[in-house]
């Protein structure tokens, strides 16, 4: 079973207000109860070899949904922390990103219009460890987009949820908060 973490340690961000960090952390731990729910139960359908019947099936399906959005969630999170923590541009991670994109400046403007999509999902630099390369991506619904085999290195959730209370419909000053709270540390642990 699944525990769900303790993200408590953001709650004072620059930008993100108290109710909306408390809502959203309640919304990660739906998902949480609810892969430990479907987890028992195609449990108890394998036991019963009730495979193939439509509740097994579409119960499966649902597991990879609920699943991602946690562990997405737990990415986002954890790739956060009060004031953030500058990228140093002569890291491992700096030095891809400027080979990728020419400059900090040149990724982040990539990875802020891929956040800007219209539609709910989110945002991400995966590194595809066989090419040595970052992508920023743009995932779906937790199940739709993912590069397969690729390591997800920071995560910006662009779900609604993750903004609307604080900021409206203004989802680029969401994104320019999100980039200042964003801990490099934990994001460049990732690559290695």
């Amino acid at each position: 079973m699944y525990t769900a973490k303790d993200f408590s340690s953001l709650l004072g961000t620059p930008g993100f207000s108290e109710t909306l960090l408390k809502n959203h952390f309640g919304l990660y731990e739906g998902y949480v109860k609810n892969t430990n729910a479907l987890e028992e139960k195609l449990s108890v359908m394998a036991k019963e070899e009730a495979f193939g019947t439509p509740e097994y099936n579409e119960i499966k399906r649902r597991f990879g949904w609920e699943w991602n959005g946690m562990k997405l969630h737990e990415l986002y999170f954890a790739n956060m922390k009060k004031g953030g923590a500058a990228l140093d541009p002569n890291s491992p991670l700096g030095q891809k990103i400027v080979a990728g994109w020419g400059s900090l400046d040149g990724w982040a403007k990539d990875f802020k219009a891929t956040g800007a999509l219209r539609g709910i999902g989110w945002a991400i630099l995966a590194y595809d460890k066989d090419a040595d390369r970052l992508f920023n991506v743009w995932i779906n619904e937790h199940d739709g987009g993912h590069l397969a085999g690729a390591t997800p290195l920071l995560v910006m959730d662009v779900f609604e949820h993750a903004f609307i209370l604080d900021y409206g419909m203004k989802r680029a000053d969401y994104v320019a908060s999100f980039m200042a709270a964003v801990d490099w540390s934990v994001v460049e642990k990732r690559l290695s």
